[in-house]
């Protein structure tokens, strides 16, 4: 496991795109999103990245390849992250969420979609395995507190100012419910999660849009990577979202990429590990300090959708123990003391070879935010905490934005890897 492409790999890539030489004409393209915090009450954070966790867990249907419906929405999470995105031409542009959990991009939420000449309906609806279900027949994607259903379209897509998506597959809503303030989704995970999202032309996968950015040769990867900066503000422009490629200036170092697994099917990102294998799943372990081992070498993912760092039930009773830290009944987080922090020692995350460290300022919430959480000003919240689940099931740690606001990461579909590297906000003191 390590943090370079392998060179059998790049021969062949470069053989590949010799005999089909594509144009590029925007490489990288980048755009900045807005995050927002979306907590309504005591404990809102923590339920809502539970109820995620546990849908990111769900094998609806037992086939090693979770339906589109396990792609949670992340309107439901305690953050989300904005950014607008046109469709149709001329083009209306829509608030859409940014979610690497899921894989469709739908709209019709909020802003109903306008059609246009580029506009075409195809015979499909939205649908999702019946074992969600009593009737066979439902056209509905369930999501943690809210449902999409709608029907298919194919349109232009506009991402920035002359970059463009043609023929993209995307969900208008004809119903919806648990949405407020957007207009629907962009979906970044991996191209398999769309599998079992349309019927009645359900058995294969259904391009995503970085896919055809790729395949209509306006990237020159197939590949998108996102920038988080620590704020203790509650909606602040403070994400980059870069499509094909990296943003040097955002990271430090070198990139870590977890490699694919070779005898695993070409759209089966990192982990050969089930549930995780099926989303931006990873092996990872987690130590506390220098000798206080947490979580041994294990799966789970990395998501944008997920607020906190969740880990399974025996670790996070270790971390507890490690530091000292009691159940907080309002905020429903750990809390410890001033002078706990004070000692509180760093944890570690051995992912690909290489180790980054989470700091004992990256591990708290914004005490500047703690009234928002229901907190209070002078207490120290952590924000790692309980998965729900004991280890060994397939998913057992979610690394959530809380982890990403530190670590630059990149979500390879044409490598099937993620990447991660540190950021000059690693060991930021700002919270």
């Amino acid at each position: 496991m390590l943090s370079t492409i392998p060179p059998a790999l790049l021969a062949l890539l470069a053989l590949s795109v010799a005999a089909n030489p594509i144009v590029i004409r925007h490489s990288p393209v980048s755009l900045s999103f807005t995050r927002q915090l979306n907590v309504t009450g005591s404990n809102d954070l923590v339920l809502k990245d539970h109820a995620r966790a546990r849908g990111l867990a769900a094998n609806p249907n037992g086939s090693g390849i979770p339906d589109a419906a396990v792609s949670l929405d992340v309107s439901n999470s305690a953050l989300n992250y904005r950014l607008s995105v046109g469709i149709g031409n001329p083009a209306t542009f829509y608030t859409l969420i940014m979610d690497t959990g899921s894989a469709v991009t739908w709209v019709g939420a909020g802003k109903a979609y306008v059609r246009t000449g580029t506009s075409v309906q195809t015979d499909n609806n939205v649908r999702v395995s019946a074992s969600w279900f009593t009737n066979t027949m439902c056209q509905s994607v369930p999501y943690v507190s809210g449902s999409f259903s709608g029907t298919e379209f194919i349109d232009t897509v506009t991402i920035s100012p002359g970059v463009v998506v043609s023929s993209q597959s995307i969900g208008v809503a004809t119903t919806f419910h648990g949405f407020q303030d957007v207009d629907g989704i962009l979906g970044l995970g991996p191209t398999n999660l769309t599998i079992g999202a349309l019927s009645p032309s359900r058995g294969s996968a259904v391009p995503t849009i970085t896919d055809n950015l790729f395949s209509q040769g306006t990237i020159a990867s197939n590949m998108v990577s996102v920038s988080f900066e620590p704020t203790n503000g509650t909606s602040d422009k403070n994400g980059e979202l870069t499509f094909g490629g990296t943003d040097s200036t955002k990271f430090t170092g070198n990139i870590t990429f977890t490699m694919p697994v070779p005898t695993r099917a070409s759209d089966s990102p990192i982990t050969a590990t089930f549930p995780a294998s099926s989303f931006w799943g990873i092996d990872q372990s987690v130590s506390y300090g220098t000798s206080t081992s947490i979580l041994n070498t294990t799966a789970g993912i990395v998501d944008t959708g997920t607020t906190l760092i969740l880990i399974a039930t025996d670790a996070f009773d270790r971390y507890r123990a490690a530091t000292g830290a009691v159940p907080d009944n309002t905020t429903g987080l750990l809390r410890i003391t001033p002078a706990q922090y004070a000692d509180l020692e760093s944890l570690f995350f051995t992912v690909g070879g290489t180790t980054f460290e989470l700091t004992a300022n990256a591990q708290i919430w914004p005490r500047a935010l703690n009234s928002f959480i229901g907190g209070t000003a002078e207490d120290v919240y952590l924000i790692v905490h309980d998965l729900g689940r004991p280890s060994g099931q397939g998913l057992d740690f979610i690394n959530g934005y809380t982890f990403l606001e530190r670590f630059y990461a990149v979500f390879d579909t044409g490598n099937r890897c993620v990447g991660l590297a540190t950021t000059s906000f690693t060991t930021a003191t700002s919270n």
